[in-house]
């Protein structure tokens, strides 16, 4: 008999502590219902990564993205207010802006021409004439809460979550030192992966687990003896010294400098890896139960022509070490969902960030508001 999404849940005990945990059971990355709870329990009420502040600093320009499987813009109003909408026609659900960003004087829908100002009121319908008890200033776009922190735009669908900076508590301060608005975007990259979204944070925040068996490369630049892992809030800071060997692996030596290296993971699905003058972001976005979509922004201190042949290694770098994450996630996808595997323990030493991504997850998955406001 098939196990009720309760009977699931109950199998995960969030109350253990580290040296007695386990990981959320197999079921959680595999069962359909759990990834639509998931929809609506986590990424319709957590601040999702939407696009780059540098995108919308003019009136006009925006940005699209998904958040939850919903259609979303953010746009730069005519008063130079930074506004989302739910980028779905109120005449009958169109998708308004079909550019993942750019500039526009309104936002015009591509099927029936129905016009909103940037400020997402109805302005214009064609051959509307005649019908009755219609009000236009009800039918303008819906809005979502929008706020920005460093160089990111986030949105939240629920009206009623915390601030943007409560919910990323002691990120805020953690990063600060970090400089990241000195840093310049230079590239997106995108990568379809066949694995449970969580499989991807999971293998993000093993504490370097990993590193020395799978990433040769990134593995001779790091002190893999001295990496730290410390949970603070809904954030778990992993980080290392740099310290190059140089007989290692010449291009991974070559372009992670400085003293130090950080990696910040934001719960739920939100990744920031710094180097000095380096930053890249990692954005985990689930398309289904056992297959995602992970977008990599690249950042650099110094975008300068004579710079581009560094940048370009340095990007080559992080490409090599993704290919390797792929080949991992996608075969722990595979494997849970062997009868032969159920759950797994956890290193005391290297896993705590996944023990705090676990518990976070148990507690919004379990939490009934959402299902009681239905």
């Amino acid at each position: 008999m098939e196990s009720t999404v309760k009977e699931i849940l109950a199998s995960y005990n969030a109350a253990a502590a580290l040296p007695d945990a386990y990981t959320i059971p197999a079921p959680w990355y595999t069962d359909a219902r759990i990834a639509q709870l998931e929809l609506q329990n986590v990424f319709s009420r957590t601040w999702q990564a939407v696009g780059r502040t540098a995108q919308v600093e003019q009136p006009g320009q925006y940005v699209t993205a998904s958040v939850a499987a919903e259609p979303i813009v953010a746009v730069r109003g005519s008063d130079e207010k930074l506004r989302a909408f739910y980028n779905v026609c109120r005449h009958h659900a169109m998708t308004v802006m079909n550019e993942p960003c750019g500039h526009a004087q309104h936002m015009r829908c591509p099927y029936h021409g129905w016009t909103y100002n940037l400020e997402g009121e109805l302005r214009g319908m064609t051959e509307f004439e005649g019908v009755c008890n219609f009000d236009r200033a009800q039918n303008g776009l819906v809005p979502v809460r929008v706020e920005t922190w460093e160089n990111f735009i986030f949105v939240n669908l629920d009206p009623q979550a915390t601030p943007l900076r409560d919910f990323l508590g002691a990120l805020v301060g953690r990063v600060t030192p970090l400089n990241f608005r000195d840093l310049k975007f230079v590239e997106r990259r995108s990568y379809i992966q066949q694995c449970n979204w969580k499989v991807y944070v999971d293998n993000f925040l093993d504490g370097g687990y990993h590193v020395p068996h799978m990433h040769k490369g990134l593995n001779s630049v790091l002190d893999y003896t001295n990496y730290t892992i410390e949970n603070v809030d809904r954030c778990c800071v992993q980080s290392s010294p740099v310290a190059v060997d140089k007989s290692s692996e010449a291009s991974a030596a070559a372009t992670r400098k400085g003293d130090r290296a950080y990696y910040f993971w934001q719960y739920p699905n939100f990744m920031l890896n710094w180097y000095e003058g380096y930053l890249d972001t990692n954005l985990v976005i689930p398309l289904g139960v056992d297959r995602c979509e992970v977008i990599f922004d690249f950042y650099f201190g110094d975008t300068s022509e004579a710079q581009m042949p560094y940048i370009r290694e340095s990007m080559g770098v992080s490409e090599r070490v993704q290919q390797e994450d792929i080949v991992i996630c996608d075969g722990v996808q595979r494997g849970l969902s062997s009868r032969a595997y159920q759950a797994g323990r956890l290193s005391v030493r290297r896993e705590a960030g996944e023990h705090l991504f676990h518990r976070l997850l148990a507690a919004d998955l379990n939490d009934t508001r959402a299902a009681a406001a239905r």
